[in-house]
């Protein structure tokens, strides 16, 4: 039977990461974009040797400085596009390596800008987490690593978070740990359901 290939998604500060290890416990693999990024963008990556050909000045010690790079795209934003475009591809070679090598009922493909990117046409159903907009915020915040318009950038590049429940197939909410584990487990049963219908 074909691996059922779950899309997981949400805005920042939603619980995505969470929910994410959540899946891990149920024994589901799970690929990280985010994860993958930071693979790329280490020593001798291919992402930081893409990235140090067009924009060295945001390369220390063959690693790809965070800090400089956000710099860099908040001066110019159009940046992003070009460092997309580099860094895509190589995204997408990561993520097709873990699908060769996943043998799983359900695989889970932790993606932040799923509907963004078009990754929404790789997946067979899709989980959107959510929390109000007021919680969002504080949990952003009180990380103390962002400011207020650096989040609003962030936000800004978002599908709104109600657009995104409107083309997911399941809703979580991430008020508590209880709860969401309990919504993870009902999404798996689901599947499993949908599976043996199928």
């Amino acid at each position: 039977m074909k691996t059922y290939r779950l899309g997981l998604t949400g805005s920042i500060g939603m619980g995505k990461s969470t929910t994410a290890a959540m899946f891990a416990v149920e024994g589901v693999p799970v690929w990280d974009a985010d994860a993958a990024v930071q693979r790329l963008y280490a020593s001798n990556g291919a992402g930081s040797a893409a990235l140090a050909q067009v924009f060295p000045e945001v390369i220390i010690d063959g690693t790809v400085s965070r800090p400089n790079l956000r710099a860099m795209i908040a001066a110019n934003p159009a940046t992003l596009d070009q460092i997309n475009a580099l860094i895509h591809p190589l995204v997408a070679a990561d993520r097709t390596a873990f699908l060769a090598g996943a043998s799983a009922p359900v695989i889970l493909f932790d993606i932040p800008l799923l509907f963004e990117s078009g990754s929404d046409v790789l997946c067979d159903g899709i989980i959107v987490v959510t929390v109000p907009v007021d919680v969002q915020r504080r949990r952003v915040l009180d990380r103390g690593t962002m400011t207020d318009a650096a989040l609003d950038l962030i936000l800004a590049r978002q599908m709104p978070d109600a657009q995104k429940r409107a083309r997911a197939a399941w809703v979580i909410e991430t008020m508590d740990l209880d709860s969401a584990r309990a919504a993870v487990k009902m999404v798996l049963q689901d599947i499993s359901k949908r599976r043996q219908d199928a």
